[in-house]
């Protein structure tokens, strides 16, 4: 386990730990791609840690990014200093956890350029777009999500979930 206080920052719109070079050596030695790990902010939570991918920056250093339930555990912000635990996750499985819900399983199959964009994401992205889809609450956030997932998978330049997709 790998403990060390650093300062949380913001990129865009995601709150984030840096890990340097050498502390990302410590929890995985040469490893260049999204980094499975476990982690407690603050000592948050107590019971299972967090299981989060770090995403590699491209010079061995890695970004922590933190979302909303983390930084609510453990009561911090951007512009706090955290204490971080943080350690690599072996029982992690690559590939989306949640299955893909009917109502973007249909629009989607609909859209042969939108699935083969589909079919050639990484693992990691699918991920994270299908547990962004399972969070939406409303039938109109889902309807409005869909549609723009569908036009980024179209090769439709858009911004989606953050981010600017091309």
């Amino acid at each position: 386990m790998l403990r060390f206080v650093a300062p949380m920052r913001i990129l865009g719109i995601n709150p984030y730990v840096l890990v340097s070079a050498a502390r990302a050596r410590a929890i995985k030695p040469g490893w260049r791609k999204p980094l499975p790990v476990l982690v407690r902010l603050n000592g948050q939570p107590k019971k299972k840690p967090w299981r989060i991918n770090m995403m590699p920056i491209g010079n061995g250093s890695f970004y922590l990014y933190l979302h909303g339930d983390v930084r609510r555990a453990s009561q911090t912000a951007v512009g706090d200093s955290v204490r971080v635990e943080i350690e690599f996750d072996a029982a992690y499985r690559g590939g989306p956890m949640q299955r893909m819900p009917s109502w973007f399983r249909v629009p989607l199959s609909n859209g042969t350029r939108a699935m083969n964009a589909w079919k050639a994401l990484i693992p990691s992205r699918k991920k994270e777009i299908l547990r962004y889809l399972w969070n939406l609450k409303s039938v109109e956030a889902r309807a409005r999500n869909v549609a723009r997932a569908l036009r980024v998978l179209s090769s439709n330049k858009s911004r989606f979930m953050g981010r600017s997709w091309e």
